[in-house]
């Protein structure tokens, strides 16, 4: 196998990590200097030294793309077996990584397997804290359940290479994106269960919390303000045809119609890409399928919360959009694109 690990300003960590990486045999390593600058040199020199190969960028361009480039490596070089991704801060234990390792020799059919922390012990709050959350939204919005989406440790077989480099993402989302759309490739994910290692606080991440929250969270928030941007056209258009019809079926149906056009354009082009379109005879047979059974969901809960519950027209509506937004989105991911 391959161990490859994207490193950014790293520290002696990442030394004792290779020299323990060699008394487990896990080997070649493959290491990627994402533009840490010269005061960082004698590291990789002593990295390479250990026997690693040390591919450099210039600048500093983001995790995603520091992989991609170490994937493209692996490719272009032939190198065997399988690669399993490791971060340089000391937070996997040689143990844990193999058996990574073991769980991919033992996969019937290709996937990604990942590094699962239990969060047990004293955790840093923020990494408590955005785990949980990121495992919420991500198990809400797409019906998968997975502990920890945030892993760095994880593992691949070579035939998925092809696939990783084509994911968008240049920064951390890069990781979210990959299992946003992993189930629509068709590869399976298993999670193995490791230790949780943080040290000195985890003050060595350079994760932000703000920004990469942010890239991590923005196929969601792009999924959100189509579906507002939707939900207004088909609010305003549900009073227009109320008003000149005086049939609540006709004019649910109508601004349905008019809102799921415009919802389909925007999730095509911009939300669900996984970085290119997917074909409009592929996936718009399947999306005016949900539109008709969102439809009939709309119109039923409409008429439940209206007429049986007796709640004025425009709370109704909004009690009916919220109850939908969240099957919408999971259906449109794992279905439609």
């Amino acid at each position: 196998m391959t161990i490859l690990i994207p490193a950014y300003e790293p520290d002696e960590r990442l030394l004792d990590l290779i020299l323990q990486l060699h008394n487990f045999q896990l080997e070649p390593i493959v290491l990627v200097d994402d533009g840490s600058g010269p005061h960082y040199r004698g590291i990789f020199d002593m990295a390479e030294a250990f026997g690693c190969t040390v591919l450099t960028h210039e600048v500093n361009l983001g995790k995603g793309r520091a992989l991609k480039t170490g994937f493209q490596y692996i490719q272009e070089t032939g190198l065997p077996d399988y690669v399993v991704c490791a971060d340089s801060d000391g937070q996997h234990l040689p143990y844990d990584i193999n058996r990574i390792v073991e769980s991919l020799r033992n996969q019937t059919t290709p996937g990604i397997v990942l590094g699962s922390r239990r969060f047990t012990g004293t955790i840093p709050l923020r990494s408590r804290f955005g785990n949980s959350v990121t495992r919420t939204v991500f198990s809400l919005t797409t019906g998968t359940k997975i502990y920890d989406t945030q892993t760095g440790l994880r593992g691949y077989p070579l035939s998925m290479l092809d696939w990783l480099c084509q994911i968008p993402g240049e920064r951390f989302e890069y990781e979210m994106n990959m299992l946003l759309t992993a189930h629509k490739e068709g590869y399976t994910i298993t999670e193995e269960y490791i230790d949780t290692v943080y040290l000195d606080d985890n003050k060595s991440s350079h994760f932000r919390p703000l920004m990469d929250s942010f890239r991590i969270y923005l196929p969601i928030l792009m999924f959100s303000t189509s579906s507002l941007l939707s939900a207004l056209l088909d609010f305003t258009l549900l009073f227009l045809f109320q008003r000149l019809s005086h049939n609540l079926f006709l004019s649910v149906a109508a601004a349905r119609l008019c809102s799921s056009v415009f919802n389909y354009s925007m999730n095509r082009k911009y939300v669900f890409t996984g970085g290119k379109r997917s074909k409009i005879q592929a996936s718009l047979p399947k999306y005016f399928a949900l539109v008709i059974l969102a439809l009939l969901f709309n119109y039923g809960l409409l008429y439940f919360y209206n007429e049986k519950l007796i709640i004025p027209l425009v709370a109704a509506k909004l009690l009916t959009e919220a109850s939908i937004f969240l099957f919408s989105y999971w259906a449109q991911r794992r279905f439609v694109y």
